[in-house]
């Protein structure tokens, strides 16, 4: 079984991007800047939030957090957005998930610039995937289309399933996979699916991105199918995912594992789509 390793993989593209930086002529001027909103004292957001830090710094991108309390207004959330959004040494805004109780994440992040929408929820940007149209991407479910890209498994002519149907993810994802730019035929499945086992069974390629711990068993994988778990779940002070890996790991021709295997490909893209979002603006793309 080849194991997709997300973390090297990461890793890898954070150098090239690092000097792809780095090469850019003078008159391309300062380096690309990341603003990120952390509302809150969430433990999960503020190692999430200093994971993407150290990530910038290791690919030459800037990135100042911007930390809130958890009382914040909405109101004066949405102001602080706005105020990013004029900002010309900012070219992202990354509103770090879940808000505090009280606080609406939908309104917030509509406010954000679609432009500097590095993690491609606003709905221009989601709207723009759906047409086919470039945009930026959400960085979860782009993460996982660059983690296959990188191991050269083409889901081209082939069965996928997507097990989840949310905004962040399972909906974008079979987007992405169902484009003419990758040829899968999908299937997305969801809490209404019925006989989801016999779905699963269909699939070249499966990737699951529902939140329930090892839910998926080996009695639901076609043998040789690849199975990318996209789940991250808290289960007896360790972290799995949505798949059973050891009994998975002994009928999936490749498999990522939990941790190391999506998350730091979420990361990554969120680096992409930062550079990105600097070109575009500085006349690059």
């Amino acid at each position: 079984m080849l194991l997709l390793d997300g973390k090297a993989t990461a890793a890898t593209l954070r150098a090239a991007l690092k000097e792809e930086i780095a090469a850019l002529p003078p008159e391309a001027g300062r380096a690309p800047g990341l603003a990120v909103l952390l509302v809150g004292d969430d433990p999960a957001s503020q190692v999430y939030v200093r994971n993407k830090e150290r990530a910038c710094a290791e690919a030459g991108i800037r990135s100042v957090t911007y930390r809130l309390p958890a009382d914040t207004r909405q109101s004066d959330l949405e102001h602080r957005i706005s105020q990013l959004n004029v900002d010309d040494e900012v070219d992202g805004i990354l509103l770090q998930l879940p808000l505090p109780v009280g606080l609406k994440a939908q309104p917030c992040l509509e406010a954000i610039s679609p432009r500097k929408d590095v993690d491609g929820l606003h709905p221009d940007n989601q709207g723009r995937l759906a047409m086919g149209l470039p945009g930026l991407r959400p960085c979860t479910p782009a993460g996982v289309m660059a983690l296959l890209r990188h191991y050269g498994l083409s889901v081209d002519g082939q069965k996928a399933v997507v097990v989840g149907r949310s905004n962040l993810v399972g909906r974008p994802l079979a987007l992405m996979l169902g484009s003419r730019e990758n040829n899968a035929t999908v299937t997305m499945c969801h809490s209404g699916t019925r006989h989801l086992a016999d779905e699963c069974r269909q699939a070249d390629f499966l990737f699951t991105a529902l939140g329930k711990p090892r839910f998926i068993t080996a009695d639901m994988v076609k043998e040789g199918a690849v199975v990318v778990d996209i789940g991250i779940n808290r289960q007896e002070n360790a972290l799995c995912g949505d798949v059973d890996f050891e009994a998975v790991s002994r009928k999936a021709s490749a498999l990522t594992p939990v941790p190391g295997g999506i998350g730091p490909m979420t990361i990554s893209q969120l680096l992409a789509n930062t550079a990105q979002a600097w070109k575009r603006r500085n006349g690059l793309l």
